[in-house]
């Protein structure tokens, strides 16, 4: 029988010349359609197959490896400050300061990586970079088992994994280039946007349940444990990787000028600066604030460990459903609009948080508050550094990518150290306010409002068949 209303002959531009190999269609809904079999009035349902892309077996490892990452920092979110806290009995300015100073060397210290990696294999630097991040985190629990453990030792195992992270990222962003198509790059991101949210959502309670029953470094095992697993995924990538070609006469002496051939690419680009620019005041005023809600909601409110993390994890579900919609969004509005509206309506949540209070109704104030960013934000990122990799040209990626993410740190160092003695002058929820009043002004940074954007930066050569590997369709991902 088909649905009721159906009835027995199709709607006009439908069923009757509505196209070749459509005759029939008399209607249906998301999941098929009711099909007409002549010439006798008899209804059978077609289910409708919707195309998953697929992005090869190679890029299922990549995923694979982020993924396992990705979980191991969502166990340890916060272990540091908590540490700091609960440990060796940290205040705020100490609290803001093991996210200042540690993000401030761990850039200055990565900045030379750019330049190191851009003639060299993306996956051995990967790899390098996931090790050293493992061995620097495995040396806190082994302190605190020792009891030596101190404030200066977490900095500098803060600094380590913030270079290392720096330089990985440029790495993965330049290696992706290599592994899926330009139009699958919108794909690709918006899947470790989800997967990133995803381990957010379900990290952070399972890393505050095992503090609360193994003890404060548990999470911090876990971290270092999930980045050795992401190298030997990377290593199963396999199917080798060449080289990048190097520029016509060799490779030329190294010289301190290179250092900025990043910066002076996206200074010289009209929208990558003015991206620049908004990322560093949007990522700067919001991470500024992530100390400083942990001494408020942890010391101030006096609310337990396992309040603070369901407060942050249970709003990551939006970045699911933000990561999801990015693409349906970008194919349906395009990319200019996208940013523009999600850039504009992330600003608008954070100044909220001032008004939270103690017991259940502050934790409910900052679950709507954070799922209201996070949506945005997780709807707009893949779209962002989509548009970005577009931008690069292939020979400049890694020099652009690590001065990108080297600027994002030096922006979040500076403004937390700032924030931090604003807050240990008026208070962390005066602080928390004013950068919530500073936000509401990002938007203007973002590029669109008055040009178009910039089409993306014209294709190099086709690589050979060996590095086009991981486009093959098996569906791994």
């Amino acid at each position: 029988m088909p649905p009721p209303g159906a009835g027995t002959t199709a709607p006009r531009g439908r069923g009757h010349g509505a196209g070749q190999g459509q005759r029939g269609v008399v209607g249906g809904g998301r999941g098929g359609c009711w099909r007409r079999r002549w010439p006798f009035v008899r209804f059978r349902w077609v289910k409708k197959e919707r195309a998953r892309p697929s992005l090869g077996r190679q890029f299922g490892w990549l995923w694979t490896a982020y993924a396992v990452s990705s979980y191991g920092t969502g166990l340890g979110f916060g272990a540091f400050a908590l540490i700091a806290i609960r440990v060796l009995d940290a205040g705020s300015a100490q609290v803001s300061a093991l996210s200042a100073v540690s993000l401030a060397v761990g850039a200055v210290v990565a900045v030379p990586s750019g330049p190191w990696m851009e003639y060299r294999r993306k996956r051995p630097v990967m790899i390098t970079m996931d090790l050293v991040r493992f061995a620097a985190l495995m040396t806190v629990p082994a302190a605190f088992a020792l009891g030596a453990l101190s404030f200066w030792q977490l900095l500098a195992v803060s600094a380590v994994v913030a270079a290392a992270r720096i330089a990985f990222n440029a790495a993965s962003g330049t290696h992706l280039k290599a592994l899926v198509r330009p139009e699958q790059l919108i794909v690709a991101n918006a899947r470790f946007e989800s997967t990133m949210w995803s381990s957010t959502v379900l990290g952070p309670p399972l890393g505050g349940a095992a503090v609360g029953i193994f003890g404060p470094v548990t999470t911090v095992i876990a971290d270092a444990v999930s980045y050795l697993l992401s190298a030997i995924g990377i290593r199963m990538i396999g199917g080798g990787e060449q080289r990048p070609p190097r520029p016509a006469g060799g490779a030329a002496p190294f010289r301190v000028a290179d250092l900025l051939d990043g910066w002076r690419y996206i200074l010289a680009h009209r929208d990558l600066r003015l991206l620049l620019f908004n990322r560093l005041a949007f990522n700067g005023l919001v991470m500024a604030t992530e100390p400083l809600l942990a001494v408020l909601m942890l010391s101030t409110l006096k609310l337990a460990p396992w309040q603070y993390t369901l407060a942050f994890a249970v709003p990551c579900t939006g970045g699911l459903i933000g990561s999801r919609l990015s693409r349906r969004l970008t194919a349906r509005f395009g990319p200019r609009r996208v940013m523009l509206a999600t850039g504009t309506l992330r600003s608008c949540w954070p100044v909220w948080l001032v008004f939270m209070g103690p017991g259940a109704a502050g934790v409910v104030l900052c679950i709507v508050v954070e799922f209201a960013l996070i949506v945005s934000i997780s709807a707009g990122s893949p779209v962002i550094a989509t548009y970005l990799l577009q931008q690069l040209p292939g020979d400049r990626s890694a020099r652009a990518l690590s001065a990108w993410s080297v600027s994002s740190s030096l922006s979040i160092a500076g403004l937390t150290a700032l924030w931090g003695g604003l807050a240990t002058l008026t208070g962390p929820r005066v602080a928390i306010g004013i950068a919530g009043a500073l936000l509401l002004v990002t938007p203007l940074l973002l590029p669109g409002w008055r040009k178009p954007l910039a089409g993306p930066e014209p294709a190099g050569p086709e690589p050979p068949p060996a590095a086009r590997q991981p486009r093959a369709r098996a569906e791994t991902t």
